[in-house]
């Protein structure tokens, strides 16, 4: 065998033991008549010794030939480490090498692979396989095991059954765009890859499999930011004979056995549920974080009419309160001010309040408003002394936008989002439909097989836009890690529903004929929620970004830098799938 041991697993009880170690060199130090290298694998580091005066030639040859990162295998007696290492699990002992192989040389690396690598995003995104080697990024994909490995014990433990769906589908118009895959058996014609099992799911439904789970890669054609990749993975989850508590009990029993078996963390209270409505209008935003508070308060109908046109020609007002904050500086709230100018905001200007410990109050609106006005802002806002009220006006979802981020900006420099806290959430009751002004049309919030509020429904021929989802998000931290709704099961509520989207019969038939057709053979109440795995992950390991838990993650540009994808094809491939490019 080619070891006996590996690099994390030597510990005083094996004293005097020989073992056989493989690895990679971590680091060389030659200091004169003794020589240590450090030998990592994925379980750990293991210092090897070697005493020139007491090692072969042959020994002292192949040592000096080996550099970072070379791999190799080493024969030798566990003893005691003179100098301890606390740091590393092996740091009681060494090993004293007998024998030493090269097994493969390496050249000098990009980049050092140490815990904070001197390489930046693109160059250890093109050495991937070589940023993996690190710490942080191989810890990051052994948690991702560990969390698949408890999805699927907690969905198994509960009559989930993993079945597996295509993909190679249809392409839809709904949602982002798809990404299509060309068919040489059928020239001109092309398939999907799936944005999300969601009609297959929903078939297995009608096909009696009742309780449905699959850890699912799925695919958007979409801008990419930290959160957000071309290929992603979601945990995706269907139950018939439901309703939406029924869901929202099992996968809040979900959540909190992932943060047990994973984090040690107990969550014994009820998650909160907060309707979209009021996530809107209390946070600016539908996945609010409510580790802090700076709730949204409403103030249009308050401090209109003091001649301040700003407030007075504004369709909405409203203001955060921050705590202990009245000794901020000019400087400071200048700089607050310049933050919601930025096009990103758009807003025109902030308003500032401060309520000084002696109880006395100082605004930037001093000239419009007396002492017993600002006062009443004050009690609107639950503000005391010491705090910095700000306030925006203008248009309503603009405004809200603007509070959401500022809000957000104070609570991460102020140290109010510690990522070892956790504050989960359910929002609910969204809104089914919204309306583009461009396209002059309504498309699906969710998607198009959402089901309303069953009191809803008759809004569809008066009042489409006021229709309720029977909708849910989970909410960790401000982050959406999953979603669902109860879905439509009624081939003539659906056909409605494909008809408020402005589908014509013809196009309803050719894009999703083999649903409809499937709810003429009795559907089941059904619903689920599908969750983000790879957002989970990044949760869970204290990181903003997904990219780290993702073995072989795109760049921002949707672009593998270390495979070089996407490539051009050749032209004989291009002739066997007919196709021409347009440049």
């Amino acid at each position: 065998m080619y070891r006996t041991h590996n690099c994390g697993e030597l510990r005083k009880e094996n004293i005097d033991q020989n073992v056989t170690l493989c690895g990679w060199v971590q680091l060389k130090r030659d200091k004169g008549g003794m020589i240590w290298i450090d030998l990592r694998d994925r379980y750990g580091i293991t210092q090897l010794a070697i005493e020139e005066t007491k090692s072969s030639e042959k020994i002292i040859e192949i040592v000096n030939k080996i550099g970072r990162e070379f791999v190799i295998q080493v024969v030798g007696k566990v003893i005691e480490r003179y100098s301890k290492n606390e740091k590393i699990l092996t740091g009681d002992v060494e090993l004293e090498v007998a024998n030493i192989k090269i097994l493969s040389e390496s050249e000098i690396p990009p980049f050092t692979i140490i815990d904070n690598s001197d390489g930046g995003d693109e160059l250890r995104m093109k050495y991937r396989y070589l940023d993996i080697r690190r710490n942080p990024v191989k810890n990051a994909l052994i948690i991702r095991h560990k969390i698949a490995q408890e999805v699927r014990k907690y969905l198994s433990n509960n009559d989930f059954i993993e079945v597996e769906t295509p993909c190679l589908v249809k392409s839809t118009p709904e949602g982002a765009r798809d990404f299509v895959v060309p068919s040489r058996m059928n020239q001109g014609e092309f398939y999907a890859l799936p944005q999300s099992p969601q009609q297959y799911k929903q078939l297995l439904m009608i096909a009696g499999m009742d309780r449905y789970f699959q850890i699912v890669k799925c695919f958007r054609d979409e801008d990419l930011r930290a959160d957000r990749q071309p290929e992603f993975t979601q945990i995706d989850c269907e139950m018939s004979f439901v309703e939406q508590n029924d869901i929202l009990e099992m996968f809040e029993g979900f959540i909190k056995f992932l943060f047990k078996s994973v984090k040690n963390i107990d969550f014994v209270e009820k998650f909160p549920r907060i309707s979209y409505k009021d996530a809107m209008e209390k946070y600016g935003n539908d996945k609010p974080d409510i580790r802090f508070g700076m709730i949204i308060n409403n103030l249009s109908d308050t401090v209109k009419g003091h001649n301040f046109s700003v407030f007075d020609n504004a369709e909405y007002i409203g203001g955060i309160c921050l705590e202990n904050a009245s000794e901020y500086s000019r400087k400071q709230i200048d700089e607050l001010t310049e933050f919601i100018k930025t096009p990103q905001i758009g807003a025109q200007g902030l308003v500032y309040c401060k309520y000084n410990q002696d109880g006395t109050l100082k605004s930037s609106i001093d000239k419009f408003f007396d002492e017993n006005s600002l006062q009443e802002i004050a009690k609107l806002m639950n503000a005391k002394k010491g705090d910095l009220m700000l306030i925006l006006a203008g248009n309503k979802k603009r405004t809200l936008h603007g509070l959401s981020e500022l809000r957000l900006k104070l609570a991460n420099e102020l140290g109010l989002r510690p990522k070892d806290t956790f504050a989960p959430l359910w929002v609910v009751e969204f809104p089914l439909l919204e309306w583009d002004e461009e396209t002059n049309r309504y498309y699906a919030m969710h998607h198009p097989f959402t089901a309303p509020f069953e009191e809803d429904i008759p809004l569809f021929d008066t009042n489409a836009g006021e229709i309720r989802a029977n909708a849910y998000d989970m909410v960790i931290n401000g982050v959406e890690v999953g979603g669902g709704s109860l879905r439509i099961f009624d081939r003539e509520l659906q056909a409605q529903m494909f008809k408020n989207l402005g589908f014509t019969k013809e196009e309803t038939e050719r894009q999703f004929g083999f649903l409809m057709n499937a709810f003429k053979f009795g559907a089941p109440p059904h619903g689920g929620i599908a969750f983000g795995f790879d957002r989970l992950c990044s949760l869970f390991g204290g990181a903003d970004s997904i990219r780290d838990y993702i073995a072989f993650p795109k760049n921002n540009s949707g672009r593998d830098t270390m495979s070089e994808s996407p490539s051009e094809l050749s032209d004989m491939q291009l002739n066997e799938l007919g196709l021409i490019v347009k440049k």
